[in-house]
């Protein structure tokens, strides 16, 4: 995956929903997507056993969304073992058939499944795997810290 690539998912997707996020706030599920949320994207909570969390209701499944969230959610993020990521990539695929979205599919770091992305990939989304969203947001705001002040972005006209 390249670099442009994952700054255009961050620059041009807001809704993600996070499948296998934990109520404990130990848990790297639940620090990521508070992470996304504080960056101002809205998180839509995926967990079985879950009503609510971080402040949003939550859904036992993928397919369990309301229909108006499949027609606006971007993002798939999964905090689930790769050997289930398959069944989540083929939720998200029908889903995609009747609305058009999700545009991404985003395995967290240590998750990965080719045959699934292959799916996803053949049926029009862009796949992201073994990456986590919060540590590439992170490493994108510091990138953006060194740019701000530079000549060419305060318009001084130096340089």
């Amino acid at each position: 995956m390249a670099d442009d690539e994952i700054d255009r998912i961050f620059k041009d997707y807001r809704i993600v929903a996070v499948v296998g996020l934990s109520k404990d706030e130990k848990k790297d599920s639940h620090r990521v997507a508070k992470y996304l949320q504080k960056k101002g994207f809205r998180v839509i909570p995926v967990n079985p056993t879950a009503d609510e969390i971080l402040g949003e209701k939550s859904y036992p499944s993928l397919a369990d969304l309301p229909s108006q969230l499949k027609r606006t959610v971007e993002i798939i993020d999964i905090f689930r073992p790769s050997q289930a990521v398959p069944q989540i990539v083929d939720e998200a695929i029908r889903i995609r058939k009747e609305t058009g979205m999700p545009k991404v599919i985003w395995m967290q770091l240590g998750i990965a499944n080719s045959e699934a992305a292959f799916r996803a990939k053949d049926s029009g989304m862009t796949v992201v795997q073994d990456r986590c969203m919060m540590i590439e947001g992170a490493s994108r705001e510091e990138m953006v810290k060194f740019n701000i002040g530079s000549p060419e972005d305060t318009g001084s006209g130096e340089g």
